[in-house]
């Protein structure tokens, strides 16, 4: 790590390696931030596993002041290296899944010939082996007193993640960002698809709720899972939230009653095609509407002056180019800034 008296953040961002170009290593960084370069299940467009490498390149340009937290930079960000031979299994296994998805698109069984049924417990073991790769890496930096992030890949990435706060915290929530519910039952064949990753939050005892905001693109038996939850899901679809803009009500307002639903600790997870396509085109499954950046961040900062505490958070689902990466910088460099002043408090 370079001293820190010797660093000025009005400089030039440093092509380190670093995110933010940033004089951080493990050891001296409070944030260590994971990426998971993993996409095997997408069912639409494909890029998202080279997320993080974008979000990594494109983070030196940003400027490093930030209003909601001025010296943010201090807490030490630090991304560790992204794993090459994740990237070489989400190739192999990509190619994979395609034959699966393919299949399926035709009106075909698996079971018929020939039988793929054995490809799709391989690629499911590969992602079980995943989850478990990031469970431990999360759970050795937390025990080590760190806080954590992860950058994926598709919205599969984070559930090691879950996993190991589930460890650190016996009850905790998560605020989604999403134009999708994510809810839906090993979709595909899938057991760890991108569309079933909340499915497989719920299964995880100490989330003890899920508020979800932005979806429009969603199926009947999601809207089911949501409505026979016993609250233990709140769904705001975009719809809706127009409706009561149009009709008068403030995004702040709407942002109060949101946070209101959630305990104490808090994880944030962002899928960017939550947010207006025109901010992140390249995403996987892009759907018309969403959210505006400030007006996410204006929620995020509403959740942190509840004095409720980011115990977390994940952004998924950058596509593979340069605006996406800058735009998904940007989201890690708030989000991590508002989590060390939450948890300040």
């Amino acid at each position: 790590m370079s001293n820190l008296s010797d660093y000025n953040p009005s400089s030039v961002g440093q092509l380190n390696g670093n995110l933010f170009g940033l004089p951080f290593d493990y050891e001296s960084a409070n944030l260590i931030v994971f990426g998971v370069p993993w996409e095997v299940t997408v069912s639409y467009g494909a890029g998202t596993a080279n997320g993080p490498q974008q979000v990594l390149n494109a983070s030196p340009q940003l400027d490093l002041f930030d209003l909601d937290n001025r010296d943010g930079w201090k807490q030490g960000i630090f991304m560790a290296q992204i794993p090459q031979d994740i990237i070489e299994k989400n190739r192999y296994y990509r190619a994979k899944s395609a034959q699966i998805i393919d299949r399926l698109e035709q009106g075909k069984q698996l079971t018929d010939t020939p039988d793929l049924t054995p490809i799709l417990t391989e690629i499911n073991s590969a992602c079980q082996q995943v989850n478990r790769w990031l469970f431990e890496k999360c759970q050795k930096a937390l025990n080590e007193g760190k806080r954590v992030a992860v950058i994926g890949g598709d919205h599969s990435s984070p559930l090691g993640y879950f996993q190991a706060l589930a460890t650190k915290y016996p009850n905790y929530g998560i605020l989604h960002i999403d134009a999708h519910a994510d809810l839906r039952d090993a979709y595909e064949g899938f057991e760890f698809s991108h569309a079933s990753i909340m499915f497989n939050a719920m299964k995880i005892p100490q989330i003890s709720k899920l508020v979800q905001v932005g979806l429009r693109d969603i199926c009947h038996d999601e809207v089911e899972i949501i409505e026979t939850s016993r609250d233990r899901i709140i769904a705001y679809y975009d719809t809706v939230i127009q409706e009561k803009l149009y009709s008068g009500t403030t995004w702040i307002q709407l942002c109060r009653e949101m946070i209101s639903h959630l305990p104490e600790y808090v994880h944030i997870s962002f899928d960017v095609d939550g947010l207006d396509p025109k901010l992140c085109p390249h995403t996987g499954t892009p759907v018309p509407g969403g959210l505006e950046l400030e007006q996410a961040f204006c929620l995020f900062r509403e959740l942190v002056k509840s004095d409720r505490k980011i115990i977390g958070f994940d952004l998924c689902e950058v596509g593979d180019a340069e605006w996406d990466g800058n735009v998904g910088a940007r989201i890690v460099y708030k989000l991590s800034n508002l989590m060390a002043r939450s948890l300040r408090q």
